[in-house]
């Protein structure tokens, strides 16, 4: 559909997912071995006939901005872009985007343009798969002003939502975000009878959660945007548009996950190694695009692997055994490790012979995991020197030295992006406490 542009918002800082976050932006951090976040939302559009798309950035963008354009190329025919919109001083304002709904305002000369019935706001960061298509159909069948996508939830799980009031056809009466008493949850339930008629087993659900999708007419969005000064979607602009508006829910019961903690990331990058994963990567119709790259097979020299997704170019040396992890590009590991519950996101590049030999007589571990480690439930970010009987193992109630050069967050150890671990390293002669 020509008439509809997609606007992904790049996001802030993404300080809870530090220190996945202190070189990258939130779309830019790996996913499921081999993607990034901001492959998840651009999949969606393209698998739902939406080619028209401008990703708005500001934080940490470079990453994020050289995979967009090694990825999303489109022939002069077909017409369709994925087009950066990083934050730019303008003859308008000098000032950097001040939340989702100032990024969309600072770029809206692009929105204005001839031929766009409707923008499509989605979020960089989140984990589902979803036909916008089926989203479309919806608004124009209620004749709406402004759609957005709604997940049943239970009463517990509201308190974490901006959870929405419907009448009996759907129209959004009211919004109120993250409730925490009883008595705030009884102001937006849902009677479950309803949303069983909507075709979605309740299963018990009696709360409708904001996705933080949304679709507007254009010129409803302008409009919204340029009589006020808010600057988040979620928190102002939606809840000014029920008061001024026809909004209308669009009901989803699919797999969503918001990946905005090291924790949330963390299950949800384990829950993909599953036998039976909540949300499969693997989907004939509907795929999950990214950068395509020439790397070797997967080499497995007499390892045992059990609920691991390996990505491309993986080396594993003989004795190892890998358990419930997610093991990305390039990544090395040696002989007789024991790997488990981890996420270990690989290496940008291969090291030379030349560079090989050069770190061994300096002491400098190669890029990888080296022999006899344990590792147990940590996320290893990219191009990290894990050196041989290196021993990393959670200790989600301790506590750990102001000198550590790992990070405890959420209850997850990390090891950040280019950290140098040398031979027998462990927490426990660092003085981690438990």
């Amino acid at each position: 559909m020509r008439n509809v542009v997609s606007v992904i918002l790049g996001g802030g800082k993404g300080t809870r997912l530090y220190p996945l976050t202190k070189d990258r932006s939130k779309p830019a951090v790996p996913l499921g071995g081999k993607y990034r976040l901001i492959d998840i939302p651009i999949s969606n559009c393209l698998n739902s006939g939406l080619n028209r798309i401008y990703l708005l950035t500001q934080f940490n963008s470079v990453s994020l901005h050289k995979h967009i354009r090694q990825t999303y190329r489109f022939d002069r025919f077909d017409g369709g872009f994925v087009e950066i919109m990083a934050a730019q001083q303008t003859m308008e304002g000098e000032a950097w985007y001040q939340g989702t709904a100032d990024a969309v305002r600072k770029n809206m000369r692009h929105l204005e343009q001839k031929g766009i019935d409707y923008v499509l706001i989605l979020s960089g960061d989140q984990l589902y798969r979803m036909d916008f298509q089926e989203m479309i159909a919806t608004h124009q069948a209620a004749k709406a002003d402004v759609t957005i996508a709604g997940l049943p939830v239970t009463r517990e799980a509201a308190r974490g939502f901006g959870v929405m009031r419907l009448d009996d056809t759907g129209k959004v009466l009211g919004f109120l975000e993250k409730p925490q008493t009883d008595e705030e949850i009884d102001l937006v339930k849902m009677d479950p009878k309803w949303i069983d008629a909507q075709g979605i087993e309740s299963k018990g659900r009696d709360c409708l959660a904001s996705m933080g999708i949304y679709l507007f007419n254009r010129d409803v969005l302008v409009d919204l945007l340029s009589r006020s000064d808010y600057h988040d979607f979620g928190k102002e602009i939606f809840p000014m548009s029920i008061r001024t508006h026809k909004v209308q829910v669009h009901l989803f019961d699919g797999y969503w996950e918001d990946i905005g903690t090291i924790r949330s990331f963390y299950d949800a990058n384990l829950d993909l190694a599953k036998s039976s994963p909540p949300f499969s990567l693997a989907d004939a119709k509907r795929p999950i695009f990214t950068h395509a790259r020439f790397l070797p097979p997967v080499r497995l020299e007499g390892a045992t692997a059990t609920q691991t997704l390996i990505a491309d170019g993986v080396a594993v040396g003989t004795g190892t055994v890998l358990e419930n992890c997610v093991i990305g590009l390039r990544c090395r590991i040696g002989k007789k490790s024991t790997i488990r519950n981890t996420i270990i996101m690989g290496a940008d590049s291969y090291e030379t012979e030349a560079e090989l030999a050069a770190n061994r007589k300096l002491g400098i571990p190669p890029m990888g995991i080296g022999d006899g480690c344990v590792i147990d439930g940590a996320i290893i970010d990219k191009d990290c020197r894990i050196g041989n009987n290196v021993k990393i193992t959670n200790c989600q109630t301790g506590t750990l030295p102001k000198d550590s050069p790992l990070v405890l967050q959420d209850g997850v150890l990390v090891v950040p992006k280019g950290t140098t671990l040398p031979d027998g390293w462990s927490l426990e002669a660092l003085g981690a406490s438990r």
